[in-house]
């Protein structure tokens, strides 16, 4: 059996992919039957799928040690090729929209797969690629640059996920020299993060330009594939957190002062939830592995046998070290049908929520695997969030293994946690609408746009005079607003709907998994709404889906002594 470390990478040689595809795509074009063009998108899928595994390959080693260079220069290598590569997927959905068997393809493979190929011909063309290429550079020297941070920090060195566990320190003082010492990495390569998003803000524009629209947010929800709901209706969703969830999650905050002894809550308290401590997982990272292995075979058959096929093929990476990329996330290797997890594991709750989070997105793609289009193996966004969020609600009767005594300050502080989300991210959704319809603000436009935005959907937010923070640089740290703009808003959307399967197995467990089981499997066959229904759930974009999916949670934290955890 082959491991990770034992997946094999080669450059691909990029004439010779160009030169084999179009040769495919000529079969399929020519094709007399339909089992003819069939067979041919089976093999422009094996090369398609096979230049993904190479760009996942190196996408996961380049995070794991930003310093290898090796891997550094393939990532270069794909910042440069990625365009030419979509050019060629354009390319066959372009002929799939004209073949003559369009409508039994359509009964094979169903309407989603012609719905993606029309976003992304609309989003794409030959012009832009050079476009393109200087956006990935931007995103990848973001990245990089958030990688690179070495933290001084009481005489100790420390990267960004590692000085998170401060931020949870009881002692106040410490929490408030942790933010100091993480914003000061912020404040002085602030010239350097304004300048890579002003230069990204400019490329995408131009990029809107040359398609033909009039600014990014058009291409935005495009590349994001949203076939189902337009920014109009985004809107209305960000109008019920405002008059619904605002109202919650500020009386949540008030709580929290009172819990924790502080008169005015201020930002570096806010991940301090507990005035005896916060809740921590039990053990080492091994430990925490051995106790989800257990969770997973306890949990049902599925997941019993999909996480023993991450641990026996070694796919997840989950300690924060030096060097390592921030952040977490799942990738799917294709030609290894491996999903992987990346994490950065610090000691703190977060390091549970991962295990449950991110092997939620792997479970999903392990459970629909089985799909002969690449497009299918996750789903849009949006619609992926859900399965990782509400995993995360599935796992609460194993969290006592994690947290012993402390399971019930975990929970509550977890669903709080996702209430108080909600209005933070349609924030940073608000934020990249508007920095695209003016794309020729300064940097300082951008931080004050921010700025009014946290005084609308976080009224209680506090920076206690830190500079930076007061100046409406915030946003900087949230890397989604760099790497893959338009995408925050999924997670809010999906949030609703976890709360409502939450809901749904603490009325009948049993109907509740199946139904998530047969959402995962369904993967990205369906948009967004469609899938929503399959899964027995409303539509978040319904005038009063969210009153309704957090009123029992109100209800239920309502009726805990929190001053008791």
């Amino acid at each position: 059996m082959q491991t990770f470390a034992n997946y094999t990478y080669e450059r691909p040689n990029i004439p010779k992919v160009k030169e084999d595809f179009y040769q495919k795509l000529e079969q399929f074009q020519n094709a007399a039957s339909l089992d003819a063009a069939i067979n041919a998108i089976d093999e422009l899928n094996a090369i398609r799928n096979h230049l993904s595994t190479m760009y996942n390959l190196v996408f996961i080693r380049a995070s794991i040690d930003t310093r290898d260079e090796f891997y550094h220069n393939e990532r270069d290598f794909f910042d440069e090729h990625l365009p030419e590569i979509q050019e060629l997927a354009t390319a066959f959905y372009k002929e799939l929209l004209k073949s003559p068997f369009e409508g039994q393809l359509r009964d094979k493979y169903g309407s989603q797969l012609f719905d993606l190929a029309e976003c992304q011909i609309k989003s794409f063309s030959k012009e832009i690629i050079p476009l393109l290429q200087a956006e990935n550079k931007l995103t990848s020297a973001y990245s990089k640059l958030i990688a690179s941070a070495d933290i001084n920090f009481r005489g100790e060195s420390y990267t960004l996920a590692q000085l998170g566990p401060f931020s949870e320190d009881p002692d106040r003082e410490t929490r408030k020299e942790a933010l100091e010492a993480r914003q000061s990495f912020f404040a002085e390569n602030k010239e350097k993060l304004d300048s890579i998003y002003d230069d990204l803000v400019k490329t995408r524009q131009q990029i809107a330009e040359k398609l033909g629209y009039k600014n990014f947010v058009e291409v935005g929800y495009l590349r994001m594939q949203r076939i189902d709901y337009n920014a109009e209706m985004v809107k209305r969703f960000r109008r019920q957190v405002e008059e619904v969830i605002v109202p919650i999650a500020t009386k949540l905050y008030e709580k929290q002062a009172k819990r924790i002894g502080v008169d005015s809550l201020k930002f570096y308290d806010e991940s301090f939830a507990f005035s005896s401590g916060n809740a921590t997982p039990k053990g080492t990272p091994e430990w925490i592995i051995e106790n989800g292995k257990q969770m997973y075979d306890e949990l049902s058959e599925e997941t019993s046998e999909f996480f023993q096929y991450m641990l026996d093929r070694e796919l997840l990476d989950l300690e924060a070290k030096k060097g390592k990329e921030s952040g977490g996330y799942c990738t799917y290797i294709e030609d290894y049908q491996s999903p992987f997890i990346f994490s950065n594991f610090n000691g703190t709750s977060g390091d549970i929520d991962v295990l449950t989070h991110e092997a939620g997105h792997a479970f999903q793609v392990y459970s629909s695997r089985h799909f002969s289009v690449p497009e299918y193996y996750f789903p849009t966004s949006e619609s992926a969030e859900i399965h990782s969020m509400s995993m995360e609600f599935f796992a609460y009767p194993w969290m006592e293994n994690f947290f012993k005594e402390e399971v019930e300050k975990y929970k509550y502080a977890h669903i709080s946690d996702a209430i108080q989300f909600l209005p933070y991210g349609v924030a940073v959704d608000e934020f990249q609408h508007l920095v695209y319809e003016n794309p020729d603000w300064t940097p300082e436009e951008r931080n004050q746009a921010w700025r009014n935005l946290e005084k609308k959907y976080l009224p209680h937010r506090d920076y206690d005079g830190i500079e930076s923070l007061e100046s409406g640089a915030f946003w900087q740290k949230q890397g989604h607003i760099y790497e893959d703009p338009f995408y925050y808003i999924d997670y809010t959307l999906a949030q609703v709907c976890a709360f409502q399967f939450l809901k749904k197995s603490q009325e009948n467990r049993g109907k509740a998994w199946q139904d998530y089981i047969d959402l995962c499997k369904l993967g990205g066959s369906q948009p967004f709404l469609e899938l929503v229904q399959s899964a027995d759930l409303k539509s978040p974009f319904e005038e009063g889906t969210v009153e309704d999916a957090v009123s029992f949670i109100e209800d239920w934290l309502d009726n805990i002594d929190d001053q008791a955890l």
